[in-house]
């Protein structure tokens, strides 16, 4: 990638220690948060500058801002967050606090955000049917409307080493909804820091969904993860059983980002991408 202008990754997290650590070997210069900075030492050994963000705490987060460098491209990767009596997303009050410091701001939304559509490219209409897909829709305008260009990524499903399917049936968590017949989009945590990466040094604006080349039926999945791992087959429960952010059906192309981005896919499908992520354990 060569060098480029300081990159911000706020909420460095699964995704986000990877980008950093992707962006460092290329020698740019990262400034990472977490609200807890001891889980980035590693990052910090590499040469990133660490600082702990509070993203619930106002003042916190304006105190921070000041050290955000001016022209920084900016990685927006904070989640809606459940509190006591309510869900929370934080991105409009960092989007706000952040105020003219980025020239660039890269948003990791999620496809939740499409509702109930079955099918989803980049042109596909947002839809939200819940509380927390309105505030994914609420911090991607937020995004949009800032003084920056931003570009906003939908990943599908997240998974990779300890996290996944994969996972989940490991700890005998992992229930099929039904017949296991609905239809799941995946994203490697790789593919996705690539992505994000090339998202923060282009030029492309927009909102895109991500995905790899291989949305499948639950079902498969479970069954390409019983044989591999040599456990049962999970039980079947209904849609009050799972959380909500299982119960689509939806099948994600996500060709159209890696057009715009010139990029290719590590794992264009789960059955490679389980099997490195099992590696990577």
């Amino acid at each position: 990638m060569g060098a480029m202008k300081p990159v911000v990754i706020v909420g460095c997290g699964y995704t986000g220690t990877r980008v950093a650590a992707r962006l460092l070997e290329e020698g740019v210069e990262v400034h990472a948060t977490s609200r807890d900075p001891s889980r980035l030492r590693e990052l910090a050994m590499l040469g990133a500058h660490v600082s702990r963000l509070d993203v619930t705490d106002a003042g916190a987060m304006r105190e921070w801002v000041s050290e955000v460098p001016r022209g920084a491209a900016v990685l927006l990767s904070v989640p809606t967050l459940r509190l006591v009596d309510r869900v929370f997303d934080p991105t409009p009050r960092l989007v706000e606090a952040l105020d003219d410091r980025p020239s660039r701001v890269v948003y990791l939304s999620t496809t939740g955000v499409y509702g109930s559509a079955r099918e989803v490219d980049e042109s596909t209409p947002v839809d939200p049917r819940t509380e927390r897909q309105r505030l994914r829709v609420a911090a991607e305008q937020a995004v949009a409307a800032g003084p920056w260009s931003s570009l906003i990524l939908r990943p599908a499903a997240i998974y990779g080493p300890w996290r996944g399917i994969h996972q989940s049936m490991r700890e005998g968590r992992y229930k099929l909804l039904g017949h296991g017949s609905h239809y799941v989009s995946r994203i490697h945590v790789d593919d996705l820091a690539w992505h994000s990466a090339a998202a923060l040094s282009s030029e492309v604006e927009g909102a895109y969904p991500v995905a790899d080349n291989e949305p499948c039926r639950s079902r498969e999945i479970a069954k390409f993860c019983a044989h591999l791992m040599h456990l049962p087959m999970p039980e079947s429960v209904s849609a009050e059983d799972v959380d909500e952010t299982r119960r689509s059906n939806r099948r994600v192309d996500g060709r159209a980002i890696r057009e715009e981005l010139e990029i290719d896919l590590l794992y264009p499908s789960y059955h490679l991408g389980i099997r490195a992520a099992i590696l990577a354990e």
